[in-house]
């Protein structure tokens, strides 16, 4: 029962970080390497802001959401800079340029988190905000998520979200306001990317440094979350992360703990085998 517990409870945050993948792809047919880094700045954000507010083992239901909300502003205000002067000065720029763009992005912000006056480059310890962390991890991934699927299917915003996932130039034609769409859609998977930090901090309190290879993991994870789901699918990022969580948890108890990465791209492999599109999404004709 442990064993299927943390494997949801890590899922939803690979599902979280995994709809910021989907949703830029979606958009811009662009995989945003930066977006690992983004998700470990909302780590560290909330691990500033609950350490300046005095939190050292507990906080109020509203510190959370004030610690929640400092991480969603910044990691949203972050992507909204990564997308307006990186990726938006190169769009119809050859596909290998965007890619080093975006690898340099990472790195960039890499070392600027390492930086003495932001993060510096010594692991903390994460205050425990609240007792029941997994049962708090899953409910907050579930709002979250549940709220996009709100703003993605019922809004207007969301409307214009999917017409330039589906034709760009179309949308355009039609009056969408297309550059604006893509920094929203940014902004969105950013703001839960940062959510997903401060449930990983809660989950996992001791915080490596901002370069260390795992932040780069989780991102990798989360990415093939997005594919074995189907990229540019919502909904299947969101089965995704939780498939992904499921088998690494329960590949890790029942076979060798050694190896629970390795399950992870295991899986990418088949699903790419069976299924290259992913497992939720549909045909697509193309015009030739």
């Amino acid at each position: 029962m442990s064993t299927l517990t943390d494997g949801i409870v890590v899922g939803s945050l690979y599902a979280l970080i995994a709809l910021g993948y989907t949703m830029v792809y979606g958009v811009l047919s662009l995989i945003n390497f930066a977006h690992a880094d983004i998700f470990m700045t909302g780590a560290w954000v909330s691990l500033s802001v609950a350490a300046r507010m005095g939190f050292v083992e507990s906080a109020p239901w509203w510190g959370v959401l004030v610690v929640l909300a400092s991480a969603m502003a910044v990691c949203g205000a972050l992507a909204f800079c990564i997308e307006r002067y990186a990726y938006r000065p190169l769009r119809g720029a050859p596909r290998l340029n965007v890619l080093i763009t975006a690898v340099g992005v990472s790195l960039l912000v890499q070392n600027v988190a390492q930086l003495p006056f932001v993060f510096g480059t010594q692991p903390k310890r994460m205050p425990e905000l609240m007792g029941h962390v997994d049962l708090i991890v899953v409910m907050i991934a579930v709002v979250l998520m549940t709220l996009l699927q709100w703003v993605v299917f019922k809004t207007k915003i969301g409307r214009a979200m999917r017409a330039v996932a589906f034709d760009r130039r179309a949308a355009s034609l039609m009056g969408i306001d297309v550059d604006k769409v893509v920094s929203l859609t940014f902004v969105a998977g950013a703001m839960l990317a940062a959510g997903a930090g401060l449930l990983f901090a809660m989950k996992y309190p001791g915080l490596n440094q901002p370069a260390h290879a795992t932040w780069v993991l989780l991102g990798l994870k989360a990415f093939v979350a997005a594919v074995v789901g189907g990229i540019g699918n919502v909904r299947g990022a969101m089965a995704g992360g939780l498939l992904i969580g499921l088998v690494e948890l329960f590949g890790a108890a029942y076979l060798s703990p050694h190896l629970r990465d390795l399950y992870v791209f295991a899986l990418l492999i088949v699903v790419l085998l069976v299924k290259p599109s992913g497992l939720l999404s549909r045909a697509v004709i193309e015009k030739v």
